[in-house]
């Protein structure tokens, strides 16, 4: 089939036969398609939009697997622009091989648009050139741009879970169960699609490095998960790899029982009195981090938040609540704007007996048709951002991505949408991949 439908040069000798990774576990079988010569084109009218783009996926990359690997060269062009000299570096493709069928791309939001980060090893794919050919400026202006060394990003799923297969740690069975801990446990946030540490995930991470040192060790996992291998295969016993971990163990664990902090109970006295019975305010820790509490609890439940100054001294953060001119669908009273865990919301001023809040909007309309409700800021249960209609569930509109209040001047879309990237300023685009209009980018002064 690859033979007839691509041709001979992309036809290898012999069959390829791939090497089992360390980490694969044969018991799941590989997922194929029955038959290479049932093509996506075929059930294009018989699957509905989903199942036909997983099964093209699939049918890609497994006939991609048995073809001609593509050959491509790393150029570097130099470009004499009078008394300047340019510079291009990036990836030429001398023979496209697998790549003509399959090749690893960006993850989509639900909106069909690419992620922020997802593929940050993208290459940059130079086009045909010789020597003496004139290169135009596109656009016909040079713009110039500066760069400032950025810090290793922080992960993603698919980042974190590529790096687990790099050390050797956890099984393919087991990153999924691990991506989603670290995010219901909240020793991690999302922002931006990608996984912030909170400072409680700061805590425990220190914690665990202190008194557990050997098991927090990259090393010491991946040698765990191959001696365990070797018990599967019957080359080592099991008893003895119990024991050579439990002892170690044993004795960081009780040494930990003994010494280590117990966060949650921890007060750290402060010289802050508390402005309803004037007792001093102490810094305690809750669900969602540490807060000011009155030293008096229970008698005297008044909390504050607050902040550190560079030298470690706190300073209390006063709750601002702003008058707006909206009034509750409940109970008629004004509403007020205040500041909680993520962000500043809509409250009603008869709270404590009507509890009614709601979302601020970003100025931005619903785009669906006959709707007249506004683009809101909301988080999924795990912490991640998203921008959704406030008439839900009436209207069940959402995107991942920030809209921004500005037509598209090619597609006349009612709204663009706001991308971050690794190394660069947030970009912003049009949401029809179709359309492809991206707002030219300021030049710093």
């Amino acid at each position: 089939m690859i033979g007839q439908t691509f041709g001979e040069e992309y036809l290898p000798a012999k069959a390829p036969v791939y090497k089992t990774q360390k980490a694969a576990q044969e018991a799941h079988e590989a997922i194929r398609p029955t038959s290479a010569g049932r093509t996506p084109e075929l059930l294009k009218d018989v699957l509905d939009r989903d199942l036909y783009r997983l099964y093209e996926l699939i049918w890609r990359r497994f006939v991609a697997s048995q073809m001609t690997p593509a050959r491509l060269a790393m150029t570097r062009v130099d470009i004499a622009a009078g008394e300047y000299m340019f510079r291009a570096t990036g990836t030429r493709v001398i023979f496209p091989g697998h790549q003509q069928v399959y090749r690893e791309g960006k993850d989509l939001d639900p909106q069909g648009v690419t992620q922020p980060g997802v593929d940050d090893d993208a290459e940059n794919i130079l086009p045909a050139l010789s020597s003496g050919d004139p290169l135009l400026v596109e656009g016909g202006e040079a713009s110039a741009k500066q760069h400032f060394t950025q810090p290793p990003p922080r992960y993603n799923e698919a980042i974190l879970i590529r790096d687990l297969e790099d050390k050797g740690i956890g099984r393919p069975s087991t990153y999924a169960s691990i991506v989603s801990t670290i995010q219901d446990r909240t020793y991690v946030e999302k922002e931006e699609g990608r996984m912030r540490p909170t400072e409680l995930g700061t805590i425990v991470n220190d914690l665990l490095v202190e008194y557990f040192p050997s098991v927090l060790d990259v090393a010491f996992t991946a040698k765990l998960e191959g001696q365990l291998d070797q018990i599967e295969d019957g080359e080592r016993e099991w008893v003895d790899t119990v024991r050579e971990f439990y002892q170690p163990f044993a004795e960081h664990l009780g040494i930990a029982r003994d010494k280590m902090r117990n966060v949650k109970r921890e007060e750290v006295a402060t010289d802050i009195s508390c402005e309803k019975c004037g007792e001093a305010m102490v810094v305690k820790w809750g669900r969602f981090g540490r807060f000011l509490a009155c030293s008096s609890y229970p008698e005297c439940k008044s909390t504050k938040e607050f902040k550190e100054d560079a030298s470690g001294g706190i300073e209390v953060v006063e709750k601002v609540e702003v008058a707006t001119d909206e009034t509750c669908e409940k109970c008629g009273s004004a509403m007020i704007i205040k500041t909680g865990r993520f962000g500043k919301f809509l409250a009603c001023t008869a709270y404590p007996e009507c509890k009614t809040t709601k979302a601020i909007s970003i100025g931005v309309k619903c785009p669906e048709q006959d709707c007249d409700g506004d683009l809101v800021q909301k988080r999924t249960k795990k912490g991640r951002m998203f921008y959704a209609c406030n008439r839900y569930p009436k209207c069940e509109f959402s995107l991942w991505s920030r809209p921004v209040n500005k037509p598209c001047p090619l597609c006349k879309a009612p709204f663009l949408i706001e991308k971050a990237r690794k190394q660069a300023d947030p970009q912003v685009l049009c949401r029809d991949t179709a359309c492809g209009y991206t707002e030219p980018e300021a030049v710093p002064a």
